[in-house]
């Protein structure tokens, strides 16, 4: 057995000497095969988490790894949010971060039962907020209390957490998750820019990310340049 491979399943291992990620995987693995199976998806897979703060809404989607789409799963929504429309500028704002981030961070012993971290702040979030501190610690997770993050309760995010531990166990080290404002078509561009005209050209950015994954169903290549994101 190769080394790269002793590493990757040695990653379900090391999260199952947690209780809570046993548990999980004792409540919710059997019930969650059976849908993957009824997907065909019966092998290794990849991972893409899309939230969208205005519907509430975080979707799980999967790509068996010899399959090159990826197709919707499973839809969970947020507990709550907190914040208004727009990205997250500094600490204590209570916005949820808007933009393009991945998994940092597995905590099985979380305040929060159990939580994903994401890489917030990125080089652009660090640029927006300026002479601000941006704040950090931005996770999904349990509970149902919220001051930027995303909560699912506790019985949402055993499943979301045991389908992150599969990918992360198959070998993707970084699991994109896409935090949009909003379903990003024309129509509620325009309709949602009329209360929030301030964000025009940063939510036309998104929304380039967001129309790439809608056209290919692939996770944009994405690059982080001054004031922008690139996709391919």
């Amino acid at each position: 057995m190769s080394i790269p491979t002793l590493a990757q399943s040695s990653f379900k291992t090391q999260q199952l000497t947690f209780k809570r990620v046993r548990e999980a995987y004792d409540v919710k693995w059997d019930n969650l095969q059976k849908e993957l199976a009824k997907e065909q998806i019966t092998g290794q897979f990849s991972l893409y988490i899309a939230a969208y703060k205005a519907e509430k809404r975080l979707e799980i989607w999967l790509k068996q790894n010899t399959q090159k789409q990826y197709k919707l799963f499973k839809v969970y929504p947020f507990c709550t949010l907190s914040g208004v429309l727009g990205p997250k500028l500094k600490e204590g704002d209570l916005q949820t971060p808007e933009g393009f981030y991945h998994i940092s961070a597995f905590n099985p012993k979380s305040n929060f039962h159990l939580s994903l971290g994401i890489n917030y702040p990125n080089s652009l979030d660090l640029l927006r907020s300026a002479n601000e501190k941006p704040g950090n610690h931005i996770y999904i997770h349990g509970n149902c209390v919220t001051v930027g993050c995303i909560p699912l309760t506790d019985e949402k995010i055993k499943e979301v957490y045991i389908l992150a531990v599969e990918a992360r166990n198959a070998g993707q080290n970084k699991i994109p998750v896409h935090i949009f404002p909003f379903k990003i078509t024309d129509t509620s561009l325009n309709n949602h820019l009329m209360a929030f005209p301030q964000h025009k050209v940063f939510w036309a950015n998104l929304q380039e990310g967001y129309a790439y994954f809608e056209k290919y169903r692939q996770v944009p290549e994405v690059t982080e340049l001054i004031n922008t994101y690139r996709f391919k």
